[in-house]
Parts: structure tokens; sequence; C-alpha cells
């Protein structure tokens, strides 16, 4: 005894002959290995990054505590207001990762800026020295710090990894 669970009426069990296939399964069918390419471009990226060193004159020893991510904030933004006044204050940075690289220790610094502002960002930041203290200018902190600080735009990208010289990965390791 057959159910109709087993075997419902109109059902059928083979291929419907009416049904027509598109001509992407002809194609793939008549080749047998074809794989489809994928490629985009990406025309405006949203970010540019910057590595950035902090540059000491008088050179500092390097028993001097490192750079640590609020004194460079506040290097960044008197170098920001300096050049752009109110609205240069106003710029989002984000500082991505603080480093001392090289046999001179001199801290290295990656931020992220937005495109737009990239091209102020950078004038600001190659043309502004400051004082040791924080911020400022040079004339009002370097006579009481005994020095004056100032930033080096070493690379400058719209992709992290273009500006890393790599995949990026070592941007991240602690």
């Amino acid at each position: 005894m057959t159910s109709t669970i087993d075997n419902p009426p109109n059902l059928q069990t083979g291929p419907t002959p009416s049904k027509r296939k598109s001509p992407e399964e002809t194609d793939a069918s008549k080749t047998t290995s074809t794989t489809k390419v994928l490629s985009f471009t990406s025309r405006n990226p949203p970010w540019t990054y910057l590595k950035l060193q902090l540059i000491t004159q008088p050179p500092t020893s390097t028993t001097q505590s490192p750079l640590d991510p609020l004194s460079a904030k506040t290097h960044l933004t008197a170098a920001l207001a300096q050049f752009l006044g109110l609205t240069g204050t106003a710029i989002p940075l984000d500082i991505l990762k603080i480093t001392r690289e090289d046999q001179a220790q001199t801290p290295t610094v990656w931020i992220r800026v937005p495109r737009s502002d990239a091209a102020a960002v950078v004038a600001a930041l190659s043309s502004w020295i400051g004082g040791r203290a924080g911020g400022g200018s040079k004339s009002a902190t370097a006579a009481a710090s005994g020095g004056s600080v100032a930033w080096r735009v070493c690379a400058k990208g719209n992709y992290l990894g273009a500006v890393v010289h790599g995949s990026g990965g070592d941007l991240f390791v602690p």
C-alpha cells in the first residue's frame, strides 16, 4: 500500500521540458572550467594615512619618556591650530600607532585624516615648529624648555598598505 505522502499525485519526478536555461547555464555547460573574475576600483578612498616623525632640537637622550598619545595629539593639534586656526582644530585625526624607530629612537606616529583635509594637514605639520612642553609657538616655549620640536612627514598615501611598504601587518603588532 502506498501513501500519498510518499508519492504525491501532482508532482513530476523528471525534469520539466518547458523550462528554458539561462544563457550563463548553457555557456557553463559547454565549457568545463569557467571562473568569474570580479574586480573593482576604489577611486575615492575616504581616508589618507600619514607616517610622521617627531624631530627634537637639540636631540634628546634615549632615557627621556616616550611619546604618549596625549602629547602627540597636543603637538598635532597645536600645528593645525597655528596653520589653520579654529578650522584646523576641527579636522578629525586618528592616531593609529606610536613607535620608536631607527637607532636614534625617533618617535614615529601613524595617523589617519579625511582625504579632503590631507593637503592642509601635511602643510600644517610640515611647517610647524613648537616647544617641547606641548603646543604653542617656538618663541613662547622654546626658551623655557631649552629646545623645540617639529613634525617630519615621512610617508603619505590613500591606502595604508602603500604607506607601510607592504601588507600593513606590522602596523597593529603590539
